[in-house]
């Protein structure tokens, strides 16, 4: 269930940048970019007639539609798009206090579970080293390509946490993860633990 405010000051602001973009039927489209992780961003953008997903929840508007993504839904549970103008022009606010929160059930995406993994359980050991690990994509053959940072980029004991840790840990909570892949790059060693 859909749980957005925006203000109606908001509506105004947004519905007056759509008429400069002189085309019909245009709307916004409200997602979250990396939800459920520490670099969620709430975004909003033009949506022409056609962008949107047929998968999107739409709203309709004083004057336009908001599509909202399918998968950014729970993320932007109590998110609120607001607009205060002032002497400069103004400033359109968005506050998504759940954007970065994991969130996961039965019918989560696999990227949501593989990220919900990585904060809440691998990533609290890693930090005790200064390092992180975070999910760039997951493969069409099922294998999850990852990206260290901090302490471990560079560190000479990667290869066993990616192994013995994290891949263990993933396909431990999720079977249909056949396998992980490093993309850090290695050889930069500034910062590594060890």
């Amino acid at each position: 269930m859909l749980n957005v405010t925006i203000t109606e000051s908001a509506q105004g602001y947004l519905r007056e940048l759509l008429e400069k973009q002189d085309v019909e039927d245009i709307g916004i489209r409200m997602f979250v970019a990396n939800p459920g992780t520490p670099q969620a961003e709430t975004c909003i953008a033009y949506s022409r007639p056609g962008e949107h997903e047929e998968s999107d929840t739409v709203l309709a508007l004083d004057g336009f539609n908001a599509y909202f993504e399918e998968r950014s839904i729970p993320y932007l549970d109590e998110a609120k798009v607001d607009y205060s103008p002032d002497k400069m022009g103004g400033q359109l606010t968005i506050r998504a206090p759940n954007s970065k929160m994991p969130k996961i059930s039965d019918d989560s995406s696999i990227e949501d579970k593989v990220n919900y993994i990585l904060y809440n359980d691998i990533n609290p050991g890693l930090a005790s080293h200064g390092g992180n690990v975070s999910l760039v994509e997951i493969t069409d053959d099922m294998h999850a390509v990852l990206r260290f940072g901090g302490g471990c980029q560079g560190c000479s004991a990667v290869d066993m946490t990616l192994k013995q840790g994290v891949e263990k840990t993933l396909r431990e909570k999720l079977p249909e993860i056949l396998g992980v892949r490093d993309m850090t790059d290695h050889s930069d060693r500034s910062g590594a633990y060890y």
